[in-house]
């Protein structure tokens, strides 16, 4: 396969190979490196393709094992025995844009993206396993191999395969939200509502719709920063003075969006005497009955990849 005919095959699948380079790593910005590093692996083992496979699985096992490089390497190492108990404080832990989840459902062979398997409660959950018990979980129960093919990648027998995956999922049982089950097979028009009212309160610098739209042990997360306030009262004690008040920052905007199937915005500020609103973060929502459960708040270095802009 010459280098043209092999950059055509392999670019088919870059953005599938990306959420799943993402689901091990939990982290947009290492998923995207991971990419490079597959197709950068696959072109100089190109010969080593047999066609025993399908190609989108051959490059799919090399994904895997680069993942699993990074995981078990020391930095990420050092990163899971410092990360808190608690699945919201992953710190390394970044959201993913919808629109780029669609384009890999859009990719030949691929599924697509369900929204129990890239929501941002599964991502952080799955953190916590081990990097090999980690693949095994995707491989097996997100994209469905033969266990065989799991055990293949994993360089290891049908039995320890099985065994990874049934100690997987009792720990991801143990992280998950109980909730989960209920709210994640649907991106609802109560969600949508929430998501407007949310963008409106922002705007309008409004505690008391704000207040409205928190669930009563709502709790509002910032990784990398390990910042927990727990409680709809937290939240708005947090809130207070960057809205309302003296100290309140300036004119907020918010432009509403999706990641991880989650409603989302991205808030901006202009603070008084300066011509230019200014990115200050991203929320994701996880919404419950009507309203707000979790916000996990990002700062707003992937503007780019959400195709915002850096200022308005």
């Amino acid at each position: 396969m010459d280098e043209a005919a092999f950059t055509e095959s392999a670019e088919r699948h870059r953005h599938e190979l990306r959420v799943h380079c993402y689901r091990m790593l939990g982290s947009f910005t290492d998923a995207e490196d991971l990419v490079q590093e597959t197709m950068l692996r696959a072109w100089r083992r190109r010969e080593t393709y047999e066609g025993r496979s399908t190609f989108r699985a051959w490059l799919y096992r090399i994904a895997t094992n680069a993942c699993l490089d990074v995981l078990t390497g020391p930095a990420r190492e050092r990163e899971m025995s410092a990360a808190p108990a608690m699945i919201a404080e992953v710190s390394w832990l970044e959201p993913f844009p919808d629109r780029l989840l669609d384009l890999a459902a859009d990719e030949p062979g691929a599924a697509a993206v369900a929204r129990e398997t890239i929501e941002l409660a599964f991502l952080a959950a799955i953190q916590h396993l081990p990097a090999r018990q980690r693949a095994a979980v995707i491989m097996l129960e997100v994209l469905g191999w033969p266990v065989g093919d799991a055990a293949d990648v994993l360089n290891t027998n049908v039995a320890a395969v099985k065994g990874m995956l049934q100690r997987g999922r009792m720990t991801l049982r143990a992280y998950l939200p109980r909730e989960r089950a209920e709210q994640g097979a649907r991106a609802s028009a109560g969600e949508r509502a929430v998501l407007r009212r949310y963008v409106e309160a922002n705007e309008l610098s409004d505690l008391t719709r704000l207040k409205e739209l928190l669930r009563e042990d709502a709790r509002q997360t910032m990784p990398p920063h390990g910042l927990v306030y727990e409680g709809r009262e937290a939240i708005l004690e947090l809130w207070g003075p960057a809205l309302a008040g003296e100290s309140a920052w300036g004119e907020w905007r918010s432009l509403p969006l999706w990641a991880n199937r989650q409603p989302a915005v991205a808030n901006y500020v202009r603070r008084v005497g300066e011509q230019r609103f200014a990115p200050v973060n991203i929320d994701v929502l996880a919404v419950r009955d009507g309203r707000i459960a979790e916000i996990t708040t990002f700062d707003p270095r992937l503007l780019k990849a959400f195709g915002l802009p850096a200022g308005l």
